[in-house]
């Protein structure tokens, strides 16, 4: 039977580079990409570390200039790094699971063959994502505050306390009202996608993607009644140091240490969405059960 023509024109192939025997996989997805009919490019970084040379390699702007699609080799990790960059030009994403858990890389290598056709075909279910814009604010001798550090987040911001330090004070304001105080040792705010990851083992809910809503959860809080809590995402966070030392801020992997006593973070939606493409007949809560293992021993 003949493919169905694909929806496609030009994938971007993206991997975890680093990653023992990630070249042959990277090579198979291309030869599946090329035998579809989309024109292949790799993304520099993973052409440059895999030593592939049979397809052009581009840089993240080329990639959102030039490419329709792009495919994901690898964890979590991988995919939320590329999607953080990607997101501005608005490229759909269609992750292959090389990590562990493997909640947004849902497509594992055995399927990969079947699902990947299928997909480039138009037999796909679309889901976007919200993500957080978030800054660092640090007051001037004149009163003024000055920008000292910009990033997105797709699964969460966090302050917390230093290597010694044994806490940190934060205070919280939602669109300059004043939430709380906290005692801890840090604060996560974290959006529905971020909500499976540290946020939950924190002891934060977990929230539909379709929900517009962050949730905000103190680490080891020293004052027990301080939950978490869910809010709508259509406010400003601002979370202050009050106290502690070498208090660090973390958006998802990228990080900053040793913010100073009136530090401020800005934690806000974006702008931007992310875009995954999965597999026809993939849901949510299928995806939950399967990852964090429910239902198991119950026939």
């Amino acid at each position: 039977m003949p493919q169905p023509p694909c929806r496609f024109r030009h994938a971007a192939l993206i991997g975890k580079y680093h990653a023992r025997g990630i070249r042959p996989v990277l090579e198979d997805v291309a030869h599946i990409l090329a035998r579809t009919g989309l024109d292949v490019s790799l993304e520099i970084e993973t052409a440059h570390n895999t030593g592939m040379t049979d397809y052009p390699a581009l840089s993240i702007q080329d990639i959102g200039k030039q490419c329709d699609v792009a495919v994901v080799v690898g964890g979590d990790g991988t995919m939320l790094a590329i999607a953080r960059e990607l997101a501005p030009f608005d490229i759909p994403l269609i992750g292959i699971n090389q990590g562990r858990l493997g909640f947004i890389t849902d497509i594992q290598h055995k399927d990969m063959a079947t699902a990947l056709p299928s997909i480039l075909s138009g037999q796909f279910e679309e889901e976007q994502r919200a993500m957080l814009e978030g800054a660092v604010l640090r007051p001037q001798r004149d009163g003024s505050l000055e920008v000292i550090y910009e990033g997105f987040a797709i699964n969460e911001v966090v302050v917390s306390r230093g290597a010694t330090a044994s806490m940190v004070e934060l205070r919280a304001e939602i669109d300059g009202q004043f939430v709380a105080n906290y005692r801890a040792d840090g604060l996560i705010v974290s959006s529905p996608t971020g909500s499976t990851a540290y946020a939950l083992s924190a002891g934060g809910p977990i929230l539909h993607p379709g929900l517009k809503g962050w949730v905000m959860v103190p680490i080891a809080s020293h004052t027990l009644s301080n939950r978490p809590l869910v809010v709508s995402d259509c406010g400003t966070i601002t979370i202050e140091i009050v106290a502690g030392k070498d208090a660090s801020m973390n958006f998802d992997m990228q990080s900053l240490a040793s913010l100073l006593h009136g530090d401020r973070v800005t934690v806000r939606r974006s702008a931007y969405r992310v875009r995954f493409l999965h597999p026809t007949g993939w849901n949510y809560y299928a995806t939950l059960r399967r990852k964090l293992r429910w239902n198991e021993g119950v026939s």
